[in-house]
């Protein structure tokens, strides 16, 4: 089984796009790995602020096949594939790594440039999978976060209540 991590992003009806990703991953994948969720200010456009987080999932399915059910899981949630790159997002979930592959896997590359750009997508994947190596850099994600510019963008952890419980950890 390959452990795979996915970033989730929203700005639009932020609760209940993200409540139903988690729903529709779990269903799909089972247990869930799940990062704090974290508020950020949008990046690319003057837009309402985002709620990120990082999901990690066991699973023997292609990374071709994923990348589907997640397409499938964003347009449940009315995704609007026609906007711009940079724009407001029901629900945006993209496969940032699958165990210490890289290059491209049915036509997804592998790991994802956004993990070590933007702080939305390392910190919570270094808060989940710390001690996992960068498959091309051979660093740790927690040293990667530990060496990343924090200046560079703004975000704070927030209270996320999902099936009755707050996913972020208290300290954040």
């Amino acid at each position: 089984m390959a452990t795979v991590y996915l970033s989730l992003g929203s700005n639009i009806a932020v609760q209940d796009n993200i409540a139903a990703a988690l729903d529709g991953l779990e269903d799909e994948f089972g247990k869930l790995q799940i990062s704090s969720v974290y508020e950020s200010e949008s990046v690319g456009f003057d837009g309402d602020n985002f709620f990120n987080l990082v999901v990690g999932i066991r699973t023997d399915t292609a990374v071709g096949e994923i990348s589907l059910c997640l397409k499938r899981l964003e347009n449940s949630r009315q995704r609007d594939r026609s906007a711009p790159k940079f724009s407001a997002r029901t629900l945006d979930i993209d496969i940032l790594c699958v165990d210490d592959h890289h290059g491209s896997i049915d036509g997804i590359d592998l790991p994802r440039d956004e993990i070590l750009k933007n702080a939305f997508v390392l910190l919570p994947l270094s808060e989940i999978a710390g001690d996992r190596l960068h498959p091309v850099t051979g660093v740790s994600y927690a040293q990667h976060w530990h060496d990343y510019d924090k200046h560079r963008q703004k975000l704070w952890p927030v209270e996320f209540v999902w099936r009755g419980g707050n996913i972020t950890r208290a300290g954040n």
